[in-house]
């Protein structure tokens, strides 16, 4: 249950379980898999950045050269970039970009670049699979939606780590450690995965952070012709589109931060507030849980609901529950848990879970449970992962220090997880303990971001989002000088495109008109 600082859009959650959502399907196992790379016409840059280094104009100033990629209706191609933005004479790396035109050439603005979040979340999946074809009509007649996967995601120089079967395994560890056997076990296990990151991807490893890829978005900017950035980041992709506008307010146009986080709160921070936003969700799933006719856990008081699935845990600890997964065999105390938490990125996913845990508690099939786990770690089918572990992992431990420097200090803190969730509150804190093993040092810390001079960039915040709490979105748009907060009083991830007309309506006016909603407005 390695899912410590996982943020992604809804869809490339569940999109992999087969579940349908109102908001965003996207970047999960089946997401047609576009081949970036060069052919076809090409396109000048038109933009002429300023203050640009003459080591790195060769990158601004490349032209991109489109070509059809498989996916009807899309184009792609490979931008490069220097591998290393302070030593750009040490080699490049190859960012795959997708895009699709605007579908009103007369009412064109520019281009729109979105990011799912992660780290680790395909830009290319998503844009392909909901964001090019899903986002409001007015918003794709007048932007070429755009997208990319950042380094060290996908198909843009991706880090590499474990094998399809031994991810099978360190996603089956015990998380939750009884004892000093177990402890050992879990520290072996993440000591493993580093070390396999290190053996497949030490070239990569060192410049994959946020600051890197934002780096990556100006030239990707420029190469597009575009003299100002035009952004919806969600989930983590808010991290990356607050330190974009941080590094090149003057570069910074209209910029949508949507499932904010708070870059001023340090690891351990991020990972207690993670785990009480998995809380908050949990009580608002099992309140509803409790007014259905199939709840698996039972009437009564979310306390009473979430001893019920601690019970649970505890029984499938000792117990795993069979499936027909021959490869991995019983379902255990972690991917049962991930399965939880996987379902509670969106409501629309509550029957879904209802009927995964009815199966496991009263009918001894973890089948349900494992479908929404694989979806949450990107297994596919044939038992291959997308890099979407892998990648988050290495931007993550890059960011900032590690929470945890070893597991005296996580049974330190067990107490104040436990006190912000009962529930997950122990696994997520073992499972804040990932970094302190990462082969690489932190080249980040954790520090406000104010993106001075930027023009008004609109902040929005899920009151009740389980992977990023609202109180991020409020720290951010208070921190930077410019930033304008959005308010939607709800549950799940994210809030754009997922089914309030009061929150899509103030985007679309910003993004088509300029106009920013109201600071504090609330839908």
């Amino acid at each position: 249950m390695d899912t410590s600082r996982l943020l992604r859009t809804t869809g490339t959650v569940i999109a992999a379980a087969g579940l349908l959502l109102s908001g965003c399907t996207s970047g999960g196992s089946g997401t047609p898999r576009a081949a970036a790379s060069s052919g076809g016409a090409s396109e000048a840059s038109s933009a002429e950045p300023t203050a640009v280094p003459a080591a790195l104009r060769p990158y601004y100033d490349q032209k991109l050269t489109w070509r059809e990629c498989g996916v009807p209706g899309f184009e792609c191609t490979t931008m490069k970039v220097p591998l290393d933005y302070e030593n750009p004479g040490a080699g490049d790396i190859d960012i795959a970009v997708s895009r699709r035109k605007a579908t009103d050439p007369a009412k064109r603005l520019g281009s729109l670049v979105v990011n799912p979040g992660g780290p680790g979340g395909s830009g290319i999946g998503y844009l392909q699979a909901y964001a090019g074809i899903g986002y409001p009509a007015p918003v794709r007649a007048a932007y070429d939606m755009v997208s990319f996967d950042p380094r060290g995601v996908d198909r843009s120089s991706p880090v590499e780590c474990l094998n399809g079967p031994a991810m099978d395994k360190y996603t089956q560890v015990d998380q939750t450690p009884d004892t000093p056997a177990e402890q050992a076990l879990l520290v072996a296990a993440f000591k493993e995965f580093a070390a396999a990151c290190q053996t497949h991807s030490q070239r990569v490893l060192p410049h994959v952070s946020t600051v890197d890829a934002a780096r990556d978005m100006d030239v990707l900017r420029a190469a597009l012709g575009d003299e100002k950035l035009n952004y919806v980041g969600a989930s983590y992709g808010t991290f990356l589109g607050a330190t974009y506008a941080d590094l090149f307010p003057g570069r910074t146009g209209r910029l949508v931060l949507d499932g904010a986080m708070d870059p001023s709160r340090p690891a351990i921070d991020l990972n207690r507030d993670q785990t009480e936003g998995f809380e908050t969700a949990f009580r608002a799933f099992a309140a509803d849980c409790a007014k259905q006719t199939d709840c698996p856990l039972g009437k009564g008081s979310p306390e009473q609901i979430a001893e019920r699935l601690k019970e649970f845990f505890r029984k499938v600890d000792a117990q795993p529950v069979p499936t027909t997964d021959r490869s991995r065999g019983a379902l255990g105390e972690a991917l049962a848990t991930t399965g939880v938490i996987a379902a509670l990125y969106d409501e629309n996913a509550w029957p879904q879970l209802r009927e995964a845990l009815g199966a496991a508690i009263n009918e001894d099939d973890g089948n349900g449970l494992l479908a929404l786990a694989d979806s949450y770690y990107e297994r596919e089918q044939d038992g291959k992962y997308a890099n979407l572990m892998s990648a988050n992992a290495a931007v993550n431990c890059l960011d900032q220090p590690p929470a945890f420097a070893g597991p005296e200090a996580v049974e330190k803190a067990l107490p104040s997880f436990a006190k912000a969730s009962p529930v997950f509150g122990p696994g997520l804190a073992w499972a804040s303990l990932n970094c302190a093993y990462w082969p690489t040092k932190a080249s980040g810390t954790a520090q406000a971001l104010h993106a001075k001079g930027a023009p008004p960039i609109v902040v929005v915040g899920t009151t009740r989002d389980p992977a990023t709490p609202y109180k991020w979105a409020r720290a951010l748009a208070g921190q930077l000088d410019s930033g304008v907060l959005l308010t939607y009083d709800g549950d799940g991830h994210t809030a754009y495109g997922r089914g309030s007309d009061c929150i899509d309506s103030a985007i679309n006016r910003y993004l088509l008109e300029g106009a920013a909603p109201q600071d504090g407005k609330k839908c």
